[in-house]
């Protein structure tokens, strides 16, 4: 009788209060979500036919990760991919279809509102989550509560938009920490990843040949010239990406998984691999080859022996295959020369650049030990500088980055936070057993992601999005262990 869910009174079965509690909740989140299309509704009237478009295809985004946030929480995490590759692409689309080109626009927005879904089952089921994930989330909330405080104060509205960015990525943490993904979910997730970066970078080979002319479109009127020229073979491959950089970084963080595990590796397999390869050296993007290197090395060398000798040997295939290859592309001879840059950094031009940007950088960050908050560097610069980027939009040094923005202070809690994951992770690397794949998995992403701090801070956005995905898989494995010992225990007490 004391298990029942409900209790019988007077003839009457009364719910308990956690039936009460979340049926209010669900309740809750069905009217926000009926309210949804008059609140967009009235909304548009109050826009320009432009605006109004951008908030439809919005709106249309958005509603399938409210309904998969209360039904299908495993199934947000691969939408949410999806919008995070083709959002900048259907906004190229909308410019190019109405001739009219925005360096601001709504759908911008569409991939941080989707990922802010994730809040939903966060919420619904934080109870849940242990001491160990509560205490990395609280050295992140306060970096980012000293960040924003001081970037409210300096950087206005962009201080919100950038704040985003680094939330909405982390939000993955405690959603691997809640929903009980067991490891046929993780791999079904990572299959879909590797399957969306095959699609992009068959995408992005036809962009490469062909120029569709959206993409050209977006390119002269962005000023994007630094990326080549919107003809064949004469451009940098973007993708359905908004630059070269994150779609080198969508492919780069689907390429490690698809090289090292048969069962990551999508619906081409090997086919797949080498689509994926081809399309990340048109790009051009040097910093996406050390980072998959630096992840490579870090899953195999934390791996079994006899693993280890499988994944070298993969790798060797993978290479010959790419030695044989690119010589016969079109445009291969800018693809080459730009990879041999890679055996002589003293004399490249980028590589000297960035380390005069250290020089430069260290003496103001030292000048300015608060910090010039979130807000003050990267894309959220535009938003209080007429569509520009300001001073610091443009920083190709992860590390002077993130104390720029945090300063000394806020930049050592970061670095706390990032500090105490690495530890969970090591703890769960060392344990043997059929989640230990996914520890090294997000071993390799976390020491992949603070080597590329060397060109860039990559935690706020896609990039970001794509580290703590790949990492709080590694943790969220963990926990489902742990909870189903704690229930075992739990159920022979009281047997």
């Amino acid at each position: 009788m004391m298990k029942m869910m409900g209790r019988e009174e007077g003839g009457l079965t009364l719910p308990s209060a956690e039936n009460v509690k979340s049926a209010g909740m669900l309740a809750g989140i069905s009217a926000a979500v009926l309210a949804l299309p008059l609140v967009i509704g009235f909304a548009s009237a109050k826009l320009s036919a432009t605006d109004s478009l951008h908030g439809a295809i919005l709106a249309g985004i958005l509603f399938p990760a409210l309904i998969l946030a209360i039904l299908r929480p495993k199934a947000l995490v691969a939408y949410t991919l999806l919008v995070w590759a083709v959002a900048p692409e259907l906004r190229r689309i909308a410019d190019w279809s109405a001739n009219e080109y925005h360096s601001v626009s709504l759908l911008s927005l569409a991939p941080l509102l989707t990922g802010l879904t994730l809040a939903i089952p966060v919420l619904k089921e934080i109870h849940r989550m242990q001491k160990t994930s509560s205490r990395i989330l609280l050295w992140f909330a306060a970096a980012l509560g000293y960040g924003s405080l001081i970037g409210l104060m300096k950087n206005g509205m962009g201080t919100v938009y950038d704040l985003a960015n680094y939330l909405v990525p982390l939000l993955l943490l405690p959603f691997f920490a809640v929903t009980r993904f067991t490891p046929k979910d993780i791999d079904r997730l990572l299959y879909t990843y590797a399957n969306l970066a095959v699609l992009v970078s068959v995408y992005g080979l036809i962009q490469y040949l062909t120029v569709p002319p959206w993409d050209a479109f977006w390119m002269r009127n962005a000023d994007m010239m630094s990326i080549g020229t919107p003809y064949p073979l004469e451009i940098r491959v973007f993708s359905s990406l908004n630059s070269p950089g994150p779609a080198a970084n969508f492919l780069v963080y689907a390429l490690v998984p698809m090289i090292l595990e048969k069962k990551w590796r999508g619906t081409l397999s090997w086919f797949g691999v080498l689509l994926v390869v081809v399309c990340l050296l048109t790009t051009l993007v040097r910093t996406s080859w050390l980072v998959l290197l630096v992840m490579l090395l870090v899953y195999i060398g934390s791996s079994s022996g006899k693993g280890k000798w499988k994944a070298l040997i993969q790798l060797g295939i993978v290479a010959a295959a790419l030695f044989w290859i690119v010589p016969k592309l079109p445009g291969a001879e800018g693809l080459v020369a730009r990879m041999e840059t890679l055996t002589s950094v003293q004399e490249d031009h980028s590589y000297n650049e960035r380390l005069s940007l250290w020089q430069n950088m260290l003496p103001t960050v030292a000048a300015n030990p608060v910090g010039q908050g979130i807000g003050s560097v990267g894309q959220g610069t535009k938003l209080g500088n007429g569509g520009e980027l300001g001073e610091y939009g443009v920083m190709d040094n992860g590390f002077i980055a993130l104390l720029l923005t945090f300063g000394i202070l806020g930049g050592l809690l970061f670095f706390l936070a990032l500090g105490a994951v690495a530890k969970q992770i090591a703890g769960k690397v060392l344990r043997k057993g059929p989640l230990q794949p996914y520890a090294r998995l997000a071993l390799a992403t976390w020491t992949g992601a603070v080597v590329s701090l060397i060109s860039d801070n990559g935690f706020p956005g896609l990039r970001g999005y794509l580290i703590w995905m790949l990492v709080g898989l590694g943790l969220g494995a963990k926990e489902i262990m742990d909870s189903r010992k704690k229930g075992n225990t739990d159920a022979a007490v009281e047997r």
